[in-house]
């Protein structure tokens, strides 16, 4: 079994081939969220690793601009790109090109639960058929020279978790990491994620190991850490409208305290990312892709016990096509929102 830096209670990130991440909590790959401008604040408040969306490797080889903009790596230090399929001609292709367009790391998608992406045979329906999900691996592994790392779930369903079996043959054949996240593909999102079920991945490779599911908090870091023997944790839906979370847990493992970002400055980054997305794909689309964003910026700052104008202003963040009014609001709802004077202002 792999001994872990985390026993001593001081924890960085594991180096995966020649890139050595500066922190052992990494944000997750979210399909439809993790984009450009999520990544960019992630990274530069400290998250250790930052992974793009998954890109389907047919409508990357396509040219599809959204595959292309799912892949966009400008302005990060080290870019990863996740990348999905069943073709292994085409998994190859797509990772030549990928990494011909700037990644420093590819990683293989076999833990997507969406019906759309099982229903191509794509994401954890491999792990039905790890005969095919091997093919994959062998073929991407191949075409190029930069690391590739694998992402899964522990099985299909409670009756087969052969994530550890996945794993092994992962590792046999050239994949510098793997993370596994605690739940089958039947449970989606549901219940609590299974911390302990990733151990026996652990107990199966050698490689470095990263335990994905749940985690919200420091606290929650470290006892994924130790529940699991993994070597760093993944932080998904938990930095939705907080990215800075990552490099939050990654300072709280590397045993460094991080200094309070300011209601300023995080309603700053916030703004920052919708730009980024109106720069890319333009105001009536970028405004509609943010709005998910948006949402949880605002909402994660809501004052207690939040008035009926707080929440207008928040309908209205969500609904309005002008890019200047919805910077407006963002900032005002994230740093402070004067219920009063919106409320004075509405009995007028």
């Amino acid at each position: 079994m792999r001994e872990t830096a985390h026993k001593t209670g001081i924890l960085s990130g594991p180096s995966i081939g020649p890139v050595h991440p500066c922190g052992a909590a990494f944000l997750a790959p979210l399909s439809g969220v993790t984009d450009i401008g999520m990544r960019r604040i992630a990274e530069g408040t400290g998250a250790g690793l930052v992974v793009s969306e998954m890109v389907a490797s047919d409508e990357y080889l396509n040219g599809r601009n959204e595959a292309r903009l799912r892949a966009e790596g400008e302005g990060l230090s080290t870019h990863v790109v996740q990348i999905a399929g069943f073709d292994p001609h085409l998994m190859s292709d797509a990772a030549r090109m990928v990494e011909d367009a700037g990644a420093d790391i590819i990683d293989i998608n076999m833990g997507c639960p969406s019906k759309r992406v099982n229903g191509k045979s794509s994401g954890s329906a491999l792990m039905c058929d790890l005969d095919r999900a091997t093919s994959l691996i062998s073929a991407t592994v191949g075409a190029v020279r930069v690391p590739v790392t694998l992402k899964m779930r522990l099985g299909w369903d409670d009756t087969s978790q052969n994530a550890p079996e996945l794993a092994r043959r992962a590792e046999d054949l050239g994949v510098q990491l793997v993370t596994v996240h605690g739940r089958t593909r039947q449970q989606f999102y549901k219940g609590k994620a299974n911390w302990a079920a990733i151990r026996p991945v652990r107990e199966a490779i050698s490689i470095p190991l990263v335990a994905n599911g749940d985690c919200q908090s420091i606290a929650d870091a470290r006892a994924m850490l130790d529940i699991s023997g993994a070597d760093a944790v993944m932080i998904g839906r938990a930095a939705i409208g907080r990215p800075w979370l990552v490099g939050e847990v990654a300072a709280g493992l590397a045993g460094r305290t991080m200094p309070m970002l300011t209601r300023a400055r995080k309603a700053s980054l916030a703004c920052r990312h919708l730009e980024t997305l109106l720069e890319a794909i333009g105001e009536p689309a970028g405004l509609r892709h943010a709005r998910k964003h948006l949402a949880a910026y605002a909402d994660h700052l809501a004052p207690a016990g939040a008035t009926g104008a707080w929440s207008a202003a928040r309908r209205r963040l969500v609904t309005s096509e002008n890019s200047s009014e919805v910077m407006q609001l963002l900032v005002e709802l994230m740093t402070g929102f004067d219920t009063a004077g919106a409320a004075a202002g509405e009995a007028a």
